[in-house]
């Protein structure tokens, strides 16, 4: 039975070859800043040696590279970050925190399009505050049509009908913060004396 990590194993090999070489190395340099010997270090390169941690340790200080670059590991960055993005009636909507209830915070995404969207106003419980960072938003809400810039805010009951979209047919990115039970966003403003 063939082990599941053979093709992770034996991409290593050409790998460390292409290092070597884009550095400018001989083996006998290598083998030198290494302490390993060049023929261990042929032989890992042509695949006739399986890597080991202490063979690829120094190796990877050598050639100024990440381990996981000389194994080809899959980048995981930030693991507070993985939250799947949500698509719905068109939009984006990236959750930025993970807790149940209370006040939810997502970066929406409203995608370019080439005529504008007509207006489809939903309720739903809650209460909404919307921020735009690119773009002009157009909200509705009950019988008001409002255009938003990048840097302006606005707040609203969702019970009330409401629907946002690009006020010009371009990409539109907002944060938003959505209190299912109602709840508020506070602003604390300070006032110039």
């Amino acid at each position: 039975m063939a082990d599941d990590t053979d093709p992770v194993l034996e991409a290593v090999g050409p790998r460390l070859r292409a290092l070597r070489k884009q550095r400018g190395l001989t083996l006998a340099e290598v083998s030198a800043a290494t302490g390993t010997s060049e023929s261990t270090l042929s032989r890992l390169e042509g695949g006739g040696r399986r890597p080991t941690l202490e063979l690829l340790l120094p190796l990877a200080r050598v050639y100024g590279v990440p381990l996981d670059d000389l194994v080809g590991a899959p980048r995981t960055g930030d693991p507070r970050i993985h939250l799947k993005p949500i698509r719905r009636h068109g939009m984006t909507f990236i959750p930025l925190t993970r807790r149940a209830g209370g006040v939810q915070a997502f970066k929406m995404l409203l995608p370019s399009r080439p005529e504008p969207a007509e207006p489809t106003p939903q309720t739903h419980d809650g209460y909404e505050w919307v921020y735009v960072l690119n773009g002009r938003l157009r909200l509705l809400v009950g019988d008001r049509d409002i255009v938003l810039s990048a840097g302006e805010a606005a707040e609203f009951d969702t019970a009330l009908p409401h629907w946002l979209g690009s006020a010009d047919g371009k990409a539109v990115e907002t944060l938003v913060l959505f209190g299912p039970q109602g709840e508020r966003a506070h602003v604390r403003a300070r006032t110039a004396r």
